[in-house]
């Protein structure tokens, strides 16, 4: 967990704003200094109030009405630029082709709390997440002024309609949770004794897919555990799958209100706040917090999240929802991710890479012992 910094924040000697506002600077700073430690920023943004010169890949300009703005809108984008637009309880970010739009309370203070987290590292979606749920004078009124209220956080707009069910529950604390690459793979895990597993297959002909998911369904039964079906979501419905895992951007195609009635177990990926707040909208079975550290398992969307930013997502949802670290994770890290507090760890090469499995999976399983 990252602790309270007293050092004075480097925040001054930075363009920050513009046109330069000292007194935005000053109460950046002082919310900066509170927020504990963190990587430098490799992305130094700048804040604009007003239309810039000549924007660029490092501007994020404000405006009221995105829409009085339209041509210049789509120029500043082209360029790199971001634009939020910000009025009446509302932020919308606009960046890089995409829009995220969020309903929540404006402080007094939100642009300085904005410019400190994206001093922390966050990319400006995510930024501006924290900086609608931070409220004015949060820097004075505790050691740990993090956001951690989830009612108090913006919602996201625009998303489809949540099943009028949530979907069924999974235990609170999935435990260790092999992601393998074929129903063989699944049967020889399932039968080490691990109760959660996911198949993940990527590339097969439709045939031995469904063979494949049926092979998966048939060996959780057998030994009593949890499986998920990565992606192929209509296949683990026909199959009667425990569990369908989905990716965010397979949120607007998936029929999740068929899937909730028929008591299919959900889980969603998330890479940062947005996508959390994203998930929870859905109301799912588990949210999955990634990736952790660098993987080659995948192409990630975006850079590695580490032990400090999934403390902070396990403080923000523990007790809400049942959570999985995913993402290079394997038994030399596992003690490190565990004690973020988080209850489940999903992990491929440490599994299918070993050089006895059996082994490697009882070894990370004792892990979870408490």
């Amino acid at each position: 967990m990252n602790q309270p910094s007293t050092q004075t924040s480097p925040l001054g000697g930075r363009d920050l704003f513009w046109p330069p506002a000292d007194e935005l600077t000053e109460a950046a700073e002082r919310i900066r200094a509170r927020l504990g430690e963190w990587p430098p920023t490799h992305a130094p943004w700048r804040i604009c109030l007003s239309a810039p010169d000549d924007a660029n890949g490092g501007d994020l300009i404000i405006v009221a009405d995105a829409q009085q703005h339209g041509e210049q809108v789509a120029r500043w984008q082209v360029r790199g630029a971001g634009v939020i637009e910000a009025a009446a309880g509302r932020a919308t970010l606009h960046l890089g082709g995409e829009r995220y739009p969020l309903e929540g309370h404006l402080a007094e203070d939100w642009i300085a709390a904005l410019a400190a987290f994206l001093d922390c590292g966050f990319g400006p979606h995510d930024a501006l997440v924290l900086a609608l749920a931070w409220r004015d004078g949060d820097e004075t009124r505790a050691d740990d002024a993090w956001p951690t209220d989830l009612a108090r956080f913006p919602r996201v707009l625009g998303l489809p309609a949540a099943p009028e069910q949530p979907f069924a529950h999974c235990p609170a604390r999935l435990g260790l949770y092999p992601v393998l690459p074929t129903a063989e793979w699944v049967e020889r895990v399932a039968g080490f004794g691990v109760k959660t597993l996911q198949l993940r297959r990527k590339t097969a002909e439709p045939l031995e897919l469904v063979q494949e998911i049926s092979r998966c369904v048939a060996a959780g039964r057998a030994h009593d555990a949890q499986v998920f079906i990565n992606d192929h979501w209509q296949l683990a419905l026909e199959a009667g799958a425990y569990g369908v895992h989905l990716g965010q951007e397979d949120l607007h195609q998936a029929d999740l209100a068929r899937l909730a009635a028929a008591g299919i177990r959900l889980g969603l990926s998330t890479h940062g706040y947005y996508e959390i707040l994203t998930a929870l909208h859905f109301r799912p079975s588990y949210v999955a917090l990634g990736a952790v550290f660098p993987t080659t398992t995948k192409v990630m969307p975006t850079a590695p999240q580490g032990l400090a930013r999934l403390a902070r997502y396990v403080r923000l949802l523990d007790g809400v929802v049942p959570l999985v670290a995913i993402g290079g994770i394997d038994q030399q890290v596992l003690p490190q991710v565990l004690a973020t507090g988080v209850g489940c760890a999903a992990v491929v090469r440490a599994v299918t890479e070993a050089a006895d499995p059996a082994s490697a999976v009882a070894a990370m399983q004792r892990g979870f012992t408490p």
